[in-house]
């Protein structure tokens, strides 16, 4: 039996970029639902069953933060990918608060569009079995998974849902060593040489997010994986 092609929302109302990159998204083997207009897109949300979203933020008539809050509300899990001009770090907060997987800013080669989409897709399907609890303490910071908040001395930061699923684990592992293909084939959903290089990205921004606090170590064990050291 052939394989089903994972069916992606694209809404990007440049018609020239928006049929190169779909054109480019079909020759890699996806589906691709192209939308020019965010009032039409948000108009068949209730009747169109779709795998990942790539929504541009300026939209006729509705912005892709309205329509990406609409998605959110009627599916938790679905990825979502904004796809911008605007590079400000309130915008990519907008984002990310209304449930965002990430941000991708333009101009944007399709390569790398493409391997997020992969990254993305995989995640969704395997998912984390495991997840903290409501909130949880560690060192001076506390963790909300479910909203993928991270906090400290009264200042919040929006994770990403990649970012959120990679501390999660992390904390379930606290203190013990956390190796790089089972990390890589819990969240990343495949142990491959890209997916390593992208673990390597994710642990970068953890390590800086938690940097105030040195009672907090994002240990690396050399070739063989992490360990997220804290007081118990």
């Amino acid at each position: 039996m052939d394989k089903v092609p994972a069916h992606i929302l694209y809404v990007e109302d440049d018609e020239t970029l928006g049929f190169v990159t779909r054109d480019n998204l079909e020759i890699n083997g996806f589906k691709v639902t192209h939308i020019t207009d965010g009032r039409e897109a948000m108009n068949i949300l209730s009747t169109l069953q779709f795998d990942l979203a790539i929504l541009d933020v300026m939209l006729p008539h509705i912005d892709g933060y309205e329509l990406g809050r609409a998605i959110r509300q009627q599916n938790a899990d679905v990825p979502i990918l904004y796809l911008t001009a605007k590079s400000l770090k309130d915008d990519r907060l907008t984002g990310f608060s209304l449930g965002a997987d990430d941000y991708i800013t333009k101009p944007f080669s399709i390569e790398e569009l493409v391997f997020r989409i992969h990254v993305f897709l995989k995640r969704s399907k395997s998912g984390t079995a495991e997840v903290t609890g409501g909130r949880v303490n560690l060192g001076q910071y506390t963790f909300e998974y479910a909203n993928l908040v991270l906090a400290s001395d009264g200042e919040k930061r929006l994770l990403t849902q990649k970012e959120g699923d990679l501390l999660n684990y992390l904390i379930l592992h606290k203190n013990r060593l956390c190796k790089r293909s089972e990390i890589l084939e819990k969240i990343w959903g495949e142990d491959d040489y890209f997916m390593g290089r992208s673990l390597d990205v994710f642990i970068s921004r953890l390590r800086k997010y938690l940097a105030s606090d040195p009672s907090i170590n994002l240990e690396n064990i050399h070739s063989v994986g992490f360990k997220l050291k804290a007081d118990e």
